[in-house]
């Protein structure tokens, strides 16, 4: 009974030690995470000199609304939050049916280049987008899509589908083959299972994708602007270059457009966080 008693004693000990060492971690990674978005955040309350006389870590002495109404009233910026908005609607839409498409028979079939065609996706997650920037800018010009949105849209869902096929194979592939097989006795063709049985499944799995790959075209600043020029056509991560001189810039007016620019993706998320939980959960699960 007394050895007993230790190893419980011993385990408990363990169990709390664990705990606090994850919360000391949890904790660390909180302040990692939050003190740069509430740095953000409060430098957009300061006025212009504040930042100049004082330094970039001084509290600001009242809350300056000018900048964030300023902002806000800016025609350009709503033309910006426009264009982000149809890049994200119409990339997530061909990503995520592309994806999708891709994943379904790489999931369920067995055919003879299915190992190859999956290492080549696999293989493709590992190349910097950034080497492709000289290509794809030849590219755009040559189709007329130079200086238009729509030159985002394909960058856009090509760099996040090797991950997304990856991803979405795994999540298929725990889906039990009893469903297919009891469709089939229904008499439910190919087309009709995928979109029937198959898609509506892998719901967890694609809302999470969208979230992941979603925060990643938003804030897309490369591409946006190599392949854009006109104001007309830009993007809100570009929106900071209308506060930016030759020589000078205004960083508060800066910090509260990048506050409200990352706005819509953080409501986003906590709107959809439940889902996000439960894809990545699933996919655990059944991976």
């Amino acid at each position: 009974m007394a050895k007993t008693d230790i190893q419980l004693k011993k385990s408990a000990q363990k169990k709390r030690t664990a705990w606090a060492v994850a919360i000391i971690l949890a904790v660390l990674w909180l302040l990692v995470a939050f003190v740069p978005f509430l740095f953000m955040v409060l430098t957009g309350f300061k006025q212009k000199l504040e930042t100049i006389m004082y330094g970039a870590f001084h509290l600001p002495e009242t809350l300056y609304l000018q900048n964030y109404i300023d902002v806000i009233t800016d025609v350009n910026f709503w033309i910006y939050f426009r264009n982000s908005v149809i890049v994200l609607v119409v990339s997530l839409v061909i990503l995520l049916f592309i994806s999708a498409c891709a994943a379904y028979p790489l999931s369920r079939f067995r055919f003879r280049l299915r190992g190859p065609v999956y290492l080549l996706i696999v293989a493709a997650m590992s190349v910097p987008i950034h080497v492709t920037m000289i290509p794809i800018f030849q590219m755009t010009i040559n189709m007329g899509l130079y200086d238009t949105i729509w030159a985002l849209v394909p960058t856009s869902v090509a760099f996040a589908s090797p991950i997304s096929v990856f991803i979405l194979t795994g999540f298929m592939e725990g889906i039990p083959r009893e469903l297919e097989e009891a469709s089939d006795v229904d008499g439910c063709g190919l087309y009709r299972r995928f979109f029937k049985i198959i898609l509506p499944l892998s719901t967890p799995g694609l809302s999470t994708l969208a979230i992941y790959n979603g925060v990643n075209i938003w804030n897309e600043f490369i591409f946006a602007f190599t392949l854009t020029q006109s104001n007309g056509n830009r993007t809100l991560p570009l929106a900071l270059w209308n506060y930016q001189g030759q020589y000078a810039s205004n960083t508060a007016m800066i910090m509260a457009c990048l506050t409200l620019s990352v706005m819509p993706m953080i409501i986003l998320f906590i709107i959809m966080q439940d889902k996000l939980v439960k894809g990545m959960m699933a996919g655990a699960v059944k991976g």
